[in-house]
């Protein structure tokens, strides 16, 4: 049974990414996603997932933006930090960032490979958005395509029961903090707007 051991990573992770002032927080009844589905009344009973996965956010729910995610399952283990399918308003906002503010954009994925991490390429659109075809910068053209703002962090799965597992997570988080604090910063101008 992993789900006490996950509950409890959940929490303490909080209380770290709170000692760290990383603006991040869950507990063990919000931020953990369901396993199961209804199966009261269905002949397949097997469980909907085969992993246990959890978020933390600014607000401590799985609604918000700007979040840390942990995946712990058979095939996969990783965590996360991500703006991942931001509503339209903030997506548009971010990408005018990128172009009207490229120092910034540039500063933050310097932070970001400084730590060894990388924004991550999945799902960008081939093409670029309307409004957004003329970016000449490859990077920032690669950047205004993405639908996800994204740093992914593997986690060896030797490591699950062990302590250090946290404190590699809060490193992990604080290595991609950048990406949180770029992303806060458009989404108070997105909200003003």
């Amino acid at each position: 049974e992993l789900h006490g051991p996950f509950c409890d990573l959940v929490e303490t992770l909080s209380e770290r990414f709170e000692a760290a002032k990383l603006g991040l927080r869950g507990d063990r009844k919000r931020s953990l996603f369901r396993i199961n589905r209804d199966v009261r009344f269905s002949k397949d009973k097997r469980p909907y997932n085969r992993h246990l996965s959890a978020i933390l956010s600014p607000d401590g729910t799985k609604m918000e933006q700007g979040v840390f995610y942990v995946h712990i399952g058979l095939e996969r283990c990783f965590a996360g930090v991500a703006w991942w399918q931001p509503a339209p308003e903030l997506l548009q906002a971010m990408r005018k960032a990128i172009v009207t503010r490229p120092a910034a954009f540039r500063a933050m994925v310097s932070s970001l490979k400084k730590a060894g991490l990388e924004l991550d390429a999945e799902d960008r659109l081939k093409r670029a958005p309307r409004g957004f075809e003329d970016v000449g910068d490859e990077d920032l053209a690669q950047a205004v395509r993405s639908r996800h703002f994204v740093v992914r962090h593997d986690i060896d799965p030797a490591t699950i029961h062990s302590p250090a597992l946290v404190d590699d997570l809060v490193d992990f988080t604080l290595g991609a903090k950048p990406l949180l604090d770029w992303g806060r910063a458009i989404q108070g101008t997105a909200v003003a707007a």
